[in-house]
């Protein structure tokens, strides 16, 4: 009888001490895992993820795409584990985010610079717009700054000097409008759709691509590739240092998706690592 208890409660402690050692193993586990979830906008990315999904293959790490037509939601999905990466968004645009949402998210590496152009089907240069044009930019603070200071560059209206420092223009920073420009904030999905009745509109590279439009060829105000809007993939904070997200960062960065970029996109996209 005595032999027979002691025989349970060593095994009763050795239940124990393997329940108590469970939580340990499982985040070992959880950051070797070989399939991860990345959400990414419609166009040309999807292009791109085809080749870093082949190359992440080739090191263990089974890559699955999920697509987004909203700039909105892919951050909010990241956060709340629906993802395990998303790559769609510059610094700003997650900074703006952070800031609005308290998302504890956090950049680990570049991927391309998608520069902003402005697009027309009523005017084919600046000389031909009218005073009075209407003027699609995008609702989204960061976003919306970009194609304000493109505006500002382009000499068309001149911006408070303190939000061009700080990245915060918005049509209220407006000092000088010559040509009396109408802006018009729009959802930045919404601005292709929206050609027909604006002049001319600032629509992002993904979105313009999807419509049709080409930044080469069409745009009639083009941003330098060499601006502070490169491209990145984002994780939560917790995952910043696990193996697959290295392994991910590490794919799209390779020569072989640079040579697939540059050769394909021929200067609408710059790989920027």
């Amino acid at each position: 009888m005595l032999r027979s208890f002691r025989r349970r409660a060593a095994l009763a402690v050795l239940s124990l001490s393997v329940l108590g050692a469970l939580p340990a193993l499982l985040p070992a586990q959880a950051q070797h895992k070989s399939s991860i979830k990345v959400g990414i906008s419609v166009g040309n990315a999807e292009k791109i993820f085809e080749v870093v999904r082949k190359v992440a293959a080739r090191d263990g790490l089974n890559v699955e795409v999920v697509v987004f037509n909203d700039y909105q939601l892919p951050n909010a999905a990241l956060a709340s584990g629906d993802l395990d990466a998303n790559a769609f968004q510059h610094k700003p645009f997650l900074d703006n985010q952070i800031k609005a949402r308290h998302f504890d998210l956090v950049p680990v590496g570049l991927t391309i610079t998608a520069p902003l152009g402005y697009y027309s089907r009523k005017v084919k240069n600046l000389q031909e717009l009218p005073e009075g044009a209407s003027v699609g930019i995008q609702a989204d603070p960061s976003n919306g700054n970009r194609a304000l200071l493109l505006l500002q560059s382009a000499g068309l209206l001149t911006l408070k000097p303190e939000a061009v420092k700080n990245n915060t223009a918005t049509p209220l920073d407006v000092t000088s409008n010559p040509k009396k420009l109408k802006l018009v904030a729009l959802d930045a999905a919404q601005l292709p759709r929206s050609l027909d009745d604006l002049d001319i509109a600032a629509i992002n590279n993904d979105y313009a691509e999807k419509a049709g439009l080409s930044f080469v060829k069409d745009a009639i105000i083009k941003e330098s590739p060499t601006g502070p809007y490169a491209n990145l993939i984002a994780v939560r904070r917790a995952d910043q240092d696990k193996p697959w997200a290295k392994k991910l960062v590490a794919a799209y960065q390779s020569a072989e998706v640079r040579q697939f970029i540059e050769t394909t996109f021929k200067g609408a996209l710059i790989p920027a690592f």
